[in-house]
């Protein structure tokens, strides 16, 4: 006999693992009418909190979901959520319901306008189309945040429009069929020496960490990597940022801004000291102008940075 989904155990663990926050009655209230009208969305407040949330449905494209037509209402809400933090600013959290080719620049809108991507990842399994979510926050003036999210919502709804469907494929360059990479040039322009195989080539930088007291570095997957294929000028280069939280923000804006695509923003283990996050990466172009990758920074605190990404590098 089958046993029945254990909805009840879900609903359980709900209820024992979330505590409300207590919210004192001092703390400032928020401009709510700035919000609703930089976002263009009407909000409500949840006055136990102390916070002001406004949300947007995606019902402007059919999702299904393990072949299942899926509501908004079941997970396919974007938000952006404010409340008073300290010396009269305010702190927004958020989180945006995108299509694949819509990441990018969506993102690339958010940092632009001053918010913060904390994180890009999938809610689903056998989704159609592919749904991402971006997380996003940001420290500041109400009306400032919220216009930020509002300029988030119509590149969105400016994608849309241009492709009321969305695109299977990146565009730009198609990649070349067999692979053909000189490492050499590679290797001058990231100033560290790889690895070759069947035409591809691959950098590993390791940095060092510790979990539950115990070291760790590039062998236990604390690494920054990238991997070239293609030829050297019809190249696809992808890999992954190990990066500490501080500087999330700065690789995501040097990528962005050199048109390298973002595929996953999200952490890889619990309990490491740095806490390390991770940035997957994708780009197409000419292999050996895809940017320099550059290590710096004091004994046991190595800092990776793009120092030089070129839009030209990775366009048709």
């Amino acid at each position: 006999m089958r046993k029945s989904i254990p909805c009840i155990t879900v609903l359980t663990l709900m209820i024992n693992i979330y505590a409300p926050l207590a919210i004192g009655d001092d703390e400032p209230a928020l401009d709510t009418a700035a919000i609703e009208a930089a976002s263009g969305l009407k909000g409500t407040f949840n006055k136990e909190e102390n916070v002001f949330k406004v949300s947007k449905a995606r019902t402007d494209v059919a999702i299904s979901v393990d072949d299942w037509k899926m509501p908004a209402f079941m997970g396919l809400t974007s938000w952006a959520a404010f409340t008073p933090a300290h010396d009269g600013t305010t702190m927004m959290m958020g989180d945006t319901v995108l299509f694949e080719d819509e990441v990018n620049p969506a993102m690339s809108v958010a940092l632009e306008n001053g918010l913060d991507v904390t994180a890009l990842h999938n809610h689903f399994f056998y989704d159609e189309p592919k749904i991402y979510f971006m997380h996003i926050g940001g420290m500041g003036n109400a009306g400032t945040l919220a216009t930020g999210v509002k300029k988030i919502y119509d590149k969105i709804a400016e994608i849309r429009r241009a492709h009321p469907q969305p695109q299977k494929a990146f565009d730009g360059a198609t990649i070349s069929a067999s692979n053909s990479i000189t490492a050499a040039p590679i290797e001058a322009a990231l100033a560290i020496t790889g690895q070759a195989k069947d035409g591809m080539f691959k950098i590993v930088i390791g940095r060092p960490a510790t979990m539950h007291g115990t070291p760790v570095g590039k062998e236990m997957g604390i690494n920054t990597w990238a991997a070239f294929a293609g030829s050297d000028d019809a190249a696809v280069v992808d890999g992954d940022f190990a990066m500490t939280e501080n500087e999330l923000q700065t690789v995501l804006k040097a990528m962005r801004k050199g048109g390298i695509n973002i595929v996953a923003i999200h952490q890889h283990m619990v309990s490491e000291e740095p806490r390390i996050l991770f940035l997957h990466y994708w780009a197409k172009g000419k292999a050996a102008a895809v940017g320099a990758i550059v290590e710096g920074g004091a004994e046991y605190t190595a800092t990776y940075k793009i120092m030089s990404i070129h839009t030209s590098a990775v366009g048709p």
